[in-house]
Formats: structure tokens, C-alpha cells, sequence
């Protein structure tokens, strides 16, 4: 019980630090200078008004200085990092694994937002996220380990690991721009963008293969039905809705996350 509370704790502060990820990253300014500082009036947030989720609260949704409103994104985040880290620990554990999958849930929260809120998906997280599950899979097998079978015995386990997460993500990566680019072809204009790509590579780096197909699979049923609820509900031409992907392939990849046959 302690080990999942730490979890909850730890995740809350990563998700602080997620917010200042999705706010400052798709503007190309720093996430480590200056410090945490209000948006409308410029002064720096003093470490009593920067608690997860408590501080949102007691300044009632607004700048201590200005008043300007808070969104409630920031506590939101917050305490979905630290709900979804101890949930990571309650099923997988308190070891390496939970550790590796604490940072797969990261990287995914700051993706799923940023692409819901920009249609953008940064490059410190996509290509950062595939050699952080690259690294891991030295230490940690992927699921569903396939390759690793077609591997002589004599590889070492590490080494047959980060092939199979490699092979995995570089697989992953080009199915879903070879879909891409025909589609493009055929319909004359973009269907997913070159960020889509790069996320997938970073589930795949993460997952393997077989969850990284049922995560995609997940992904891509949410973002069908999600995109007709949309249309059906704003009532506006199909062709004005800009699907954003990598929401839904993030929340694919959270739930198989979850899963306990990943562990």
C-alpha cells in the first residue's frame, strides 16, 4: 500500500512538470527556464501556489496576482499522472517494470494533450520516448517478445530484448506512414501526420509488437468513432475535422498499459 502511495505522490509532482511540457514545448520556449511563472501577468509562481492539484484549489482557479483564470487542465493532469502511476504499480508492481511504464504513462499523458490541444506532437516526447523504451528494453523484455524466439541462443537476453523492441518500433513506424502515404495518394491530401509516425515507434519501443498492434487497434476505433460524433454533433463537412490521432493512439496505449499480462 505505501509503495502504490508513493507512486500516487510522484506522479502528481511528474505531472506538474507535464503541464509546463505542454504549455511550453509546442512554443519553443524552455521547460527548465525561467521557472514556473503566470502566462498574463509574467510573476513567478512562489513554491506554495505550484502544489499539484491542492494549490489550484485554495487560490480558487486563478492567479494570485492578476485573477486570471486557471484552466482546469493543470489539476486534472496532475492528478491523472498520479492515479495512473499507482495504478501502474498496483499492476505491475514496485520494480523496474512499474518504473518503465511510469515513464511510457508520462510520455503519453504530455502527447495525448498536446495533440488535443495544438494538433502537435513534440519531438522531445515521440523520438526521446523511443530511445527511453529503447534503454528500458535492455533491462526489461518487451511483451510479447517475437523476435527474441528467431534470435540464436547464444545472444544475450539484453541485447535480443533491444532487438525485438527496435524491430518492433521500426515496423510499427513504417506500416503506419506506408498507410499514410497511400492514402495521401489516394485522396490527394494528408491523412496522418509525420508526428503519428514517430509516436507509434514510441509505443512499439515500449510495448513490442503484439500490444503495440492492439493499442493502434484501440486507438483507431476511438478516433473512427469519436470523429462521428463530432461531425454529427457540430454538424460541419467531414472534411473540416482534423482528426487528432495521437489523443486516441495514446489512450489505446494507456489502457493495454494497464494490462496485467504486460507484467
Amino acid at each position: 500500500m505505501i509503495e502504490i502511495l508513493i507512486a500516487g505522490l510522484f506522479g502528481l509532482l511528474t505531472g506538474s512538470f507535464l503541464n509546463v511540457c505542454i504549455y511550453r514545448l509546442p512554443r519553443d520556449e524552455s521547460v527548465v527556464h525561467p521557472r514556473s511563472h503566470c502566462p498574463n501577468c509574467g510573476k513567478f509562481i512562489a513554491w506554495y501556489d505550484n502544489l499539484p492539484v491542492l494549490s489550484w484549489l485554495l487560490l480558487q482557479a486563478r492567479c494570485r496576482h492578476c485573477k486570471t483564470p486557471i484552466s482546469a487542465r493543470y489539476p486534472a493532469v496532475e492528478l491523472a499522472t498520479g492515479i495512473l502511476f499507482a495504478a501502474v504499480v498496483t499492476v505491475h508492481g514496485f520494480n523496474i517494470t512499474a518504473l518503465k511504464y511510469c515513464v511510457f504513462m508520462a510520455i503519453l499523458i504530455d502527447l495525448i494533450i498536446t495533440d488535443w490541444e495544438e494538433r502537435i506532437l513534440p519531438d522531445e516526447f515521440t523520438l526521446g520516448g523511443t530511445l527511453a523504451g529503447l534503454v528500458f528494453a535492455w533491462f526489461v523484455a518487451p511483451p510479447a517478445a517475437l523476435l527474441s524466439l528467431l534470435l540464436p541462443e547464444s545472444l544475450p537476453a539484453p541485447a535480443g530484448n533491444l532487438i525485438d523492441a527496435a524491430v518492433a518500433a521500426a515496423f510499427l513506424a513504417f506500416t503506419l506512414w506506408s498507410v499514410g502515404a497511400i492514402y495521401a495518394k489516394v485522396r490527394g491530401k494528408e491523412g496522418l501526420g509525420f508526428g503519428d509516425v514517430k509516436m507509434v515507434a514510441c509505443i512499439g519501443a515500449f510495448l513490442g509488437l503484439s500490444p503495440s498492434l492492439l493499442a493502434l487497434t484501440i486507438g483507431s476505433v476511438a478516433g473512427s468513432l469519436g470523429g462521428v460524433i463530432w461531425i454529427f454533433i457540430a454538424r460541419k463537412d467531414p472534411g473540416s475535422y482534423q482528426l487528432p490521432f495521437g489523443t486516441f493512439l495514446g489512450l489505446g496505449a494507456l489502457i493495454v498499459t494497464l494490462l496485467p499480462q504486460l507484467g
